[in-house]
């Protein structure tokens, strides 16, 4: 299971404090000696604890003076309640309205709340372009050349190690490299899936997933999902002499932000595997969790090579250079087949320059860093969308990810609400994107990778007001 580290639990434990009231704003906290003499840690470990809250914008430190309590309370939205699709499978995909959205990526002059990437600030971009050059100047062709079928071996051997962090066990000879996380998934739908099969999904769920399994002609039936804990474990128990194939975003997914608990993922995980039904892992944020430790993985449960996971460095090192991956178990072959026909080949230099990152050591840096900063952005948007939003709005509490779902009043239609926010240069992603049914048009999700500021404050503002004047 996934490591824990001594300056983790007890910042954990302080900001768990910081949070719930019983340390206030202007609370001075112990020393670092004394935190040193009180747990018992060295003077390393106690700073590190320090720096940790500091990062969260929990404390401050005052010279001469120590630390002390810099958080203030905010004001708490209702999180929405779980989801209520029909239990009918469906196919009526929003074409339009997502077309109309993801058409705006690469717009400088809107401000992008609806496109779920880390913005460039985010990422470090100087250590990639160094590892590009490296890898030009070392790969044989200068990169020029075919990879391997299998992928990079020492990215594939990289990605192993790091498995180790959620509860997995996986070998480089596991792995199948693609271009990108929806590459794996495409891979994965069109093994295990023929024309007429039904694949069941959370509900709200990202809408290239959707797209996707209508594309291959598979029926989509929607779960029942809360937004803290992911599917309704008896909602799926119920559907499963009707469903072939089950794909669920465990950690973090776009909209929601959910984390299915362990005991749920493993009784997932043993659920569909006594009715022979594969399930597709999709753990794209896993990495970007806000706690002290990563999550588990539904494949640190499986037993019976039932259970492909997929993963990408889309969402975390760099969304364009499309290096993916999936652990597919027991339809390697079936997956590598499908790689040959429609790749031959994943993309050489950039599965290069992210193999070296990962065994510098710097992609943990990065993701701390990272990590850190989208945990701010969440209670920087949840308090100024609690002040300025219209009464009754609610909002998820992501425990990690780039998503926040909002929850407007039944009587405001965000695809028009899309349509008049653009016109002030603010583009949102409306919630009936997320479905292939009628609902959720009172919802939409915004993505907290930007850099916070106080022009992000302004335009969230502006937001707010111009869904009150919708109601």
């Amino acid at each position: 299971m996934p490591q824990t580290f001594l300056y983790s639990v007890l910042a954990n434990n302080i900001a768990r404090l910081i949070r719930s009231g019983v340390l206030k704003a202007g609370d001075r906290l112990p020393s670092v000696r004394m935190l040193c003499q009180e747990h018992g840690i060295s003077m390393n470990t106690a700073k590190r604890v320090y720096q940790e809250l500091e990062g969260q914008s929990l404390i401050e430190s005052k010279p001469q003076s120590g630390f002390f309590v810099s958080w203030v309370q905010p004001k708490r939205l209702a999180v929405p309640e779980t989801s209520a699709p029909s239990p009918i499978s469906s196919s009526k995909e929003p074409d339009e309205l997502i077309r109309k959205v993801y058409g705006n990526m690469g717009k400088k002059e809107l401000t992008l709340f609806s496109i779920g990437v880390p913005a460039d600030e985010l990422l470090p971009l100087p250590g990639l372009n160094k590892e590009m050059m490296h890898a030009m100047r070392l790969l044989r062709g200068s990169g020029t050349r075919y990879e391997e079928l299998q992928g990079n071996e020492k990215l594939r051997r990289g990605i192993a190690a790091r498995s180790f962090s959620w509860g997995g066990s996986l070998q480089e000879d596991d792995l199948v490299t693609t271009a990108g996380g929806m590459n794996a998934l495409s891979f994965c739908m069109m093994a295990l899936g023929r024309p007429g099969d039904v694949i069941a999904v959370e509900s709200p769920v990202y809408p290239g997933i959707l797209q996707l399994a209508v594309s291959l002609g598979l029926k989509v039936l929607e779960l029942p999902t809360h937004p803290d804990t992911g599917i309704v474990l008896a909602a799926l128990k119920k559907v499963l002499p009707q469903i072939d194939l089950c794909l669920l975003v465990t950690n973090f997914g776009t909209p929601l932000g959910s984390c299915m608990p362990d005991e749920h993922k493993k009784e997932v995980v043993e659920l569909l595997a006594r009715h022979k039904i594969p399930l597709i892992e999709d753990d794209l944020y896993g990495d970007l969790y806000f706690g002290s430790q990563r999550p588990a993985c539904c494949k640190a449960f499986d037993k019976h090579g039932t259970v492909l996971w997929c993963s990408s460095v889309s969402k975390t090192l760099a969304p364009g250079y499309r290096v993916g991956w999936v652990a597919p178990g027991l339809y390697k072959e079936r997956i590598m087949k499908l790689k040959l026909v429609h790749a031959i080949s994943s993309p050489t230099l950039t599965q290069e320059a992210v193999a070296n990152f990962l065994k510098s050591g710097r992609y943990e840096h990065h993701l701390r860093k990272m990590r850190q900063v989208l945990q701010n952005n969440y209670h920087h948007y949840a308090d100024t969308i609690a002040e300025y939003f219209p009464a009754g709005t609610r909002t998820s509490r992501p425990q990690g990810g780039l998503a926040l779902w909002v929850e407007l009043d039944k009587k405001i239609d965000t695809a028009e609400l899309y349509e008049i926010a653009l016109k002030h240069k603010i583009s949102i992603a409306p919630g009936r994107m997320f479905t292939l049914q009628n609902q959720f048009q009172n919802c939409m999700r915004l993505c907290i990778g930007l850099p916070w500021s106080e022009d992000l404050r302004q335009k969230l503002k502006q937001l707010g007001r111009l869904a009150g004047m919708m109601r």
